[in-house]
């Protein structure tokens, strides 16, 4: 039996070696020419055609509509609020995390991604709970006699805009964060030991050495941030705000056929996304600040902080991390309300809202296919991510480049932008692959391609900390190269895999704009689109019952982040470098 098995597998090895390797890069490439590539191309069609021809006709309608200019204008506000905010949070932090050691640091870092286990569309619904006209803190301050009764502070601003703004950037600097963080532990201490032993100041220091030698990882982690911001379509829906493009373009997708101003908003976004990475790849190379030693020092960055130092850091950051915190905190405390209007806490409290959702129709499939959805979404990301992250550290194969490119484009493809182009490319006459009839591959796919950047960079990282010598010797000794992936390469790469999956599942389980606009029949809805069919029943507990289920997904999630942060450690941060 044993020598049964040992030539099946020296066949199978013979035809992986000779058939299957050579056509891998053929196949990956054909799998994001069709799921990648056509759908742009299809919402480039919409946009560019008309009934003479290739037109820009939509665009000049585009241009020429108030609403359509003001939702742009607006968007472009609050992705650039967002961005900059991002980095007035994470600059600092990172600086701090990545320069002293302290007691209590590492518990402060996993503190501090707390944000990223929930999507701002659930933490909306607690910061207007909080924030509005005559949420809790008004009315605290009325009761406080602190404000007139009949003069309510907006706190939220111009119709939610500045709500948005808050969500977003409490959201999303962690990515930034991560990012920076990364960037920093790769700088060559001796700059630092040079600067102070000519008597630089701390300050002159990071803003003459640091900051110039962080500025890629800098732009990198904001592209990210502002990317996010810019296509974020469940914060403006629940906050009610229309007047920005994804609620515009999320409007738009029942009458794509007919109305093509959808299709040139989407192409809009992609156009701007594209020219900032573009330009940002162009005016800010890798090696732009690459110093000839990086990666070969041996000196120790971090220095131990004084008590007066980790002290004031611990309140930094306490700060930080309750600011953060804030709206998970008001999603769960909503989550026992009954009766919460017009007073700073809940009238009644209650554990019937978790009784109704066990009792609904929907939660138990919700929950099941959202975790079916995102587990396949991140097997699949395993099987490309290795693939290609093989060709980019370990193969000199012509591929190598093309692939990675193709692999990062999804960076500069919002999910909304993706998830559109899906239900525009495929609407076809075909029930398995057509999102309106059964949109399960669509959202497996889907949730695979966006998150399919992090697990290459997660699974790059894992080569690279995985010596190639060893590689060498196991060939050397006879070993088919399949074995040596098998019995080498796999096992030490085997962490980055798992953490990247599950940082992967992470994203996908709790993802936004996939799921509302490709998830149209009730059989198939994941978390995401039954919190926004709860919030959206007429009924005063609704925000309630949502909370609820945001309560649920944030403890699945907060187990998977942990597991992840454990396996990949610093490495966590690389995940998010374009």
């Amino acid at each position: 039996m044993t020598d049964k098995l040992h030539t099946h597998f020296k066949i199978f090895s013979i035809l992986w070696r000779k058939i299957l390797l050579p056509l891998l890069p053929y196949g990956i490439i054909g799998y994001l020419g069709i799921f990648l590539i056509y759908p742009v191309w299809v919402m480039l069609k919409g946009a560019f055609s008309s009934a003479n021809g290739f037109s820009f006709e939509y665009f000049t309608i585009l241009i020429s509509s108030p609403l359509v200019r003001e939702a742009c204008l607006n968007s472009l506000i609050i992705a650039l609020a967002t961005t900059i905010l991002t980095l007035i949070i994470s600059l600092p932090i990172a600086h701090i995390m990545t320069r002293y050691t302290f007691p209590g640091k590492e518990i402060l870092n996993t503190l501090l991604l707390i944000p990223m286990i929930m999507p701002p569309f659930v933490g909306a619904i607690g910061i207007q709970q909080f924030f509005s006209k005559y949420g809790s803190l008004n009315c605290l301050l009325m009761e406080l006699e602190l404000l007139p009764h009949n003069m309510p502070i907006d706190w939220l601003g111009s119709g939610g805009l500045w709500g948005i703004i808050l969500l977003q950037a409490l959201h999303l600097y962690p990515i930034l964060y991560l990012n920076l963080t990364a960037t920093m532990a790769n700088l060559d201490p001796s700059f630092r030991e040079a600067a102070q032993n000519m008597g630089a100041s701390g300050w002159k220091i990071f803003y003459g050495i640091t900051l110039p030698l962080i500025i890629p990882g800098l732009f990198g982690g904001a592209f990210i941030v502002f990317i996010g911001s810019l296509a974020d379509l469940g914060t403006p829906l629940i906050f009610n705000y229309t007047r920005c493009i994804p609620v515009q373009i999320f409007d738009g997708i029942s009458d794509m056929n007919t109305n093509p101003i959808g299709f040139t908003l989407v192409i809009f976004i992609l156009f701007l996304t594209s020219t900032l990475f573009i330009t940002s790849r162009i005016l800010l190379p890798h090696n732009l600040y690459e110093t000839s030693s990086r990666g070969s020092h041996t000196g120790n960055f971090e220095i131990p902080a004084k008590k007066s130092q980790y002290i004031k850091f611990h309140i930094i950051f306490i700060l930080i991390i309750l600011t953060a915190s804030i709206p998970n905190i008001l999603v769960f405390i909503q989550s026992f309300s009954k009766e919460w209007f017009m007073s700073t806490l809940p009238a009644h409290w209650t554990t019937e809202n978790y009784i109704f959702l066990g009792k609904y129709k929907l939660t138990l499939s919700c929950i099941r296919n959202s975790v079916f959805y995102s587990s396949l979404s991140g097997i699949l990301d395993i099987i490309l991510g290795i693939s290609i992250a093989w060709y980019i550290s370990r193969s000199k194969s012509k591929w190598g480049i093309l692939l990675d490119a193709l692999a990062m484009m999804p960076l500069i493809l919002p999910g909304l932008v993706l998830a559109f182009g899906y239900m525009s490319a495929f609407d076809l006459n075909i029930s398995w692959l057509n999102p309106r009839n059964n949109p399960t591959l669509l959202l497996i796919i889907s949730y695979s391609v966006r998150r399919l950047p992090y697990m290459v960079r997660a699974a790059y990282a894992g080569f690279q900390q995985a010596s190639i010598s060893l590689q060498e010797a196991s060939t050397n000794l006879g070993a088919t190269p399949l074995r040596t992936f098998r019995k080498i390469t796999l096992p030490l790469i085997s962490g980055h895999l798992i953490g990247g999956f599950i940082l992967t599942f992470c994203f996908a389980i709790l993802e936004v704009s996939a799921s509302l606009i490709l998830a149209t029949r009730e059989y198939y809805y994941p978390i995401t689109k039954l919190m926004w069919d709860l919030i959206s029943r007429i009924d005063p507990q609704a925000p309630a019952y949502t909370c609820a289920m945001g309560v649920i997904g944030m403890i699945l999630l907060v187990c998977s982040l942990w597991i992840a942060s454990k396996l990949l450690g610093k490495k966590l941060g690389q995940v998010f470098r374009i």
